[in-house]
C-alpha cells in the first residue's frame, strides 16, 4: 500500500515534502513505521526521523528546499562502475568469473561490502542492499523442485499404477500405499512447529539433539487404505528392514484389513522404489511371499519410479497430517509417539490406528538364489522389476 501511494505522488514531491510525507506515513503506521516506509520508498530512516522531528516541532511553511542537484553526490557518480563491480561479485558464473572470492560463501550484504572494500570501493552494507534491489536481486531460499533424472517410462508407470488401482477399487478389493516415515529421536528434544500455550510457559527441552541422550529412535511405518481413508502405523524401535515393513502390513491386515475386506483374495500394494520396501530388495519379496502363504492373498505390487517418492499417497494423505498433529510437541516417549499418531484426524475423515512394535529386526539378512527360486513370483510384462505379483504357494 505504501509503495503504491508513494509511486503515485513521488513525481510531485520535492525533498522537503517527500520527507514530511514519509514521516506522516510512518507515524500513522506506528511501531516499525520507519523501517516499513524506508523499505517501500528507499528513503533513509534518518531522513524519516528528521521529518518526524519537524512534524513534532511544527512545520514552517517558509522552510527552504535545496536546489536541484544540491547535496552530496551519489556513490555511483563518485565511483563509476560501482554497480557493475557489485554484480560481478553476486553472480560470478554468469558474469564470467568462476574464480570469484565469494563463489563458495554466503553472499550477505556485509560480506559483499567487505569484498568490495578489498577491491578499493567505498560502500556500506546498506548501500549494497539498495544497489542489489536496483539490479533486480532479492533474498531467495532454496526450493525443492528438481527430482533428478527422469526415467523414460515414468509417466507410463504412473498410468499403470492408476489403472491397476482403479480396477481393484472398483472391484471392492483393497489397495494400500506403504512407506516409512522419517525416523524420530525419542527424548526431551525440540520438535519443529508451534502450538498455543499459556503465556511465558514454553515447553523446555534439551539444547542439543544428541542421539546418545535419546531413549531410542522411533520408526513409523505407514499403511494407508485408499478406499476407506484410514491408516495403520506401526512404530518400530529397532531397524527399518523388509521384515519390519511386511510385519507392519501383516498387522494392518489382521487388525483392520481382514475385517474391512472379508471376501478379498487379492491385495494391491503401491510402494517406493527404494528403502525397506524397494523393488531391488530380495528380502522384501521373500517376506511378502510368506505373508501371501499365510493370508492366502494374491499380493500385487507396483513401485513408483526412482525419484518420485513424494507421489506416494501415504506421503500426502497420512504422513503430512501426522507431522501437523505433533508439531511443537516433544516426543519424549515411544508411548507419546504412538498416541500422537493414533489421534491424527482430518476434516476429510481420516482415521489412524497406531501400535508400538517392540520386536527385533536384525539387519544383513541374506536371501539366497535358491530361496528366490522357490517364490511364486509372477512379473508383469510391463517393467516386471517394478510390477509383479506373489501368489500363495500350495499348502
Amino acid at each position: 500500500m505504501v509503495v503504491a501511494k508513494y509511486s503515485a505522488i513521488e513525481p510531485l514531491l520535492d525533498e522537503r515534502t517527500r520527507r514530511l510525507w514519509a514521516a506522516t506515513e510512518s507515524r500513522a503506521i506506528g511501531y516499525g513505521g520507519d523501517a516499513l516506509v524506508s523499505a517501500a520508498t528507499g528513503l533513509a530512516r534518518a531522513t524519516i526521523r528528521k521529518g518526524r522531528l519537524e512534524l513534532d516541532e511544527g512545520v514552517d511553511p517558509e522552510g527552504g528546499v535545496r536546489k536541484p542537484g544540491a547535496g552530496r553526490p551519489s556513490l555511483q557518480q563518485t565511483q563509476p562502475g560501482l554497480k557493475q563491480a557489485l554484480e560481478q561479485l553476486v553472480d560470478p558464473l554468469t558474469r564470467g568469473d568462476p574464480m570469484s572470492p565469494l563463489r563458495w560463501t554466503c553472499k550477505s550484504k556485509a560480506k559483499l561490502a567487505a569484498a568490495m572494500a578489498k577491491q578499493g570501493w567505498k560502500v556500506s552494507a546498506t548501500m549494497v542492499g539498495r544497489l542489489l534491489h536496483e539490479l533486480g536481486y532479492s533474498l531467495k531460499s532454496v526450493r525443492k523442485t528438481t527430482e533428478g533424472a527422469s526415467h523414460p517410462d515414468r509417466n507410463a508407470q504412473f498410468e499403470h499404477i492408476n489403472t491397476v488401482a482403479t480396477e481393484f477399487l472398483e472391484g471392492g478389493r483393497p489397495v494400500i500405499s506403504v512407506d516409512t516415515k522419517k525416523k524420530e529421536l525419542v527424548g526431551d528434544f525440540r520438535n519443529a512447529g508451534e502450538e498455543w500455550q499459556p503465556a511465558a510457559t514454553p515447553e523446555k527441552v534439551l539444547v542439543h539433539d544428541f542421539p546418545s541422550d535419546a531413549a531410542g529412535k522411533a520408526i513409523p511405518y505407514g499403511i494407508y487404505d485408499m478406499a476407506r481413508n484410514e491408516a495403520y502405523v506401526s512404530v518400530g524401535r529397532d531397524h527399518d528392514t523388509p521384515a519390519f515393513a511386511v510385519a507392519s502390513i501383516r498387522r494392518w491386515w489382521s487388525t483392520m484389513g481382514a475385517v474391512a475386506y472379508p471376501d478379498a483374495d487379492e491385495l494391491f500394494i503401491t510402494a517406493d522404489a527404494g528403502g525397506s520396501n524397494g523393488y531391488r530388495s530380495r528380502a522384501w519379496k521373500a517376506e511378502l511371499q510368506k505373508f501371501a502363504d499365510d493370508s492366502r492373498l494374491r499380493i500385487c505390487v507396483s513401485h513408483f519410479p526412482p525419484g518420485t517418492s513424494k507421489w506416494n499417497k501415504v506421503e500426502h494423505r497420512l504422513f503430512c497430517h501426522i507431522t501437523q498433529n505433533w508439531r511443537g510437541k516433544p516426543l519424549r516417549t515411544f508411548e507419546a509417539v504412538v498416541q500422537l499418531i493414533g489421534h491424527t484426524k482430518t476434516e476429510a475423515g481420516l482415521r489412524v490406528r497406531s501400535k508400538l512394535d517392540k520386536r527385533k529386526y536384525p539387519t544383513g539378512v541374506v536371501t539366497t538364489d535358491a530361496e528366490m527360486q522357490k517364490l511364486d513370483l509372477h512379473k508383469h510384462t510391463f517393467h516386471g522389476e517394478w510390477n509383479y505379483a506373489l501368489h500363495p504357494r500350495p499348502i
